[in-house]
């Protein structure tokens, strides 16, 4: 496993592109509505994503703040080992935020909480 990615969340995804691109990241074209933006990265790096405000709220069941949404996304080999280290996680008495489910953008995906509340996300590509 490694850390593939890290998200925010933003009311205005062109308004935090914009700040990022001042950083050093670039963005693809993108619709005023999207509800998800990546950052143009090279193979192998950690990514940023940029994700809708109100689509995180939907996956988080809160309206997401820094302290609640700035998360590590951990990639894993295939869909059974989200679920392996989720059952491996609550069984070591730590919190599954999000038990995991088949994300309508092609992941199998879950949330897990350390010790502290720091939110990480897990995935992997699903079958198709």
């Amino acid at each position: 496993m490694k850390i593939d990615a890290v998200a925010v969340a933003s009311t205005n995804i062109a308004a935090s592109a914009k700040f990022y691109e001042l950083l050093g990241f670039a963005f693809p074209r993108f619709a005023a509505d999207a509800k998800h933006l990546e950052a143009t990265t090279p193979p192998g790096e950690v990514r940023l994503m940029i994700d809708d405000a109100g689509l995180i709220k939907t996956i988080l069941g809160a309206d997401p703040k820094p302290s609640t949404h700035s998360s590590f996304a951990i990639k894993c080999e295939s869909p059974a080992e989200v679920d392996a280290v989720c059952q491996h996680i609550a069984a070591a008495g730590f919190v599954v935020v999000k038990e995991p489910w088949d994300a309508f953008w092609g992941q199998r995906y879950a949330i897990v909480a350390d010790p502290e509340g720091y939110r990480c996300d897990l995935f992997a590509a699903l079958p198709g």
